[in-house]
């Protein structure tokens, strides 16, 4: 069973969604919203599995709302964005809706949930800790380009100030969290401080080589290399029992 909340500021198509969704005993339809603000709120307050997100609302977008959470659950787009326009956003979501919807398209993108269940180990452990897990992902927006990102696909947080620059594949936005801030969500058996600018996600570490006064030198999987203070290469030594 999966817990949805529904966020549109149109109440008729909030409506027929919610008539649709009575198809799939799977869902439970726990709220609905009415605009991006309430819909943050809501999510935050309740911890929904899905939600159903239309993208252009009055006020905040959709994607302004993602921008908000600590933690992104699955997102379905209801839209009425064509399907040339949305190539613009590069948002790994399960699926986009285009309205109205058919029944036969909300099946496939319910469908899409399922597989990424399946993929996904059980992160509850982290959740009770108010940690996050690898396989949780995060909304990362950079300019007009938007990416949910898991946090295993992230190699390195580089410390800007009061923001951060995420590095994952070939890109390295920044988003408005501080590296101290990160440190306490992030599971430290797999993200480590590093120093003072810099966390690992040490299963990203290629090499590592002795370096200036009792510190260590990391060389990570896209080619950066990050040291290791003195302080924290003895804490290092002893996670990695070298």
């Amino acid at each position: 069973m999966h817990k949805a909340i529904i966020i549109d500021d149109e109440r008729l198509a909030r409506n027929e969604l919610k008539k649709l969704l009575l198809d799939f005993p799977q869902i439970e339809v726990i709220d609905e919203a009415a605009n991006a603000s309430e819909g943050a709120e809501k999510i935050e307050a309740q911890n929904p599995d899905l939600i159903f997100l239309d993208i252009q609302m009055p006020g905040k977008t959709g994607f302004d709302m993602l921008l908000d959470l600590d933690k992104a659950p699955h997102v379905i787009f209801t839209t009425a964005y064509d399907e040339f326009a949305l190539k613009a956003f590069e948002v790994n979501a399960l699926d986009y809706l285009m309205k109205p919807i058919e029944p036969r398209r909300l099946a496939d993108a319910l469908q899409k949930l399922q597989q990424a269940d399946e993929k996904e180990q059980t992160t509850q452990q982290f959740m009770n800790r108010g940690l996050l897990g690898e396989n949780d992902q995060v909304f990362v927006k950079d300019g007009e380009r938007c990416w949910f990102v898991k946090l295993a696909d992230v190699r390195l947080f580089e410390s800007v100030g009061n923001y951060a620059k995420v590095f994952f594949a070939g890109n390295k936005p920044l988003i408005l969290k501080s590296l101290n801030a990160l440190e306490e969500r992030l599971d430290e058996r797999v993200f480590f401080r590093a120093n003072r600018k810099h966390i690992v996600n040490m299963r990203m570490i290629e090499k590592i080589e002795p370096y200036f006064n009792g510190g260590l030198l990391l060389d990570i999987q896209g080619g950066e290399k990050v040291e290791v203070s003195r302080r924290q290469a003895v804490k290092f030594k002893e996670m990695m029992s070298l």
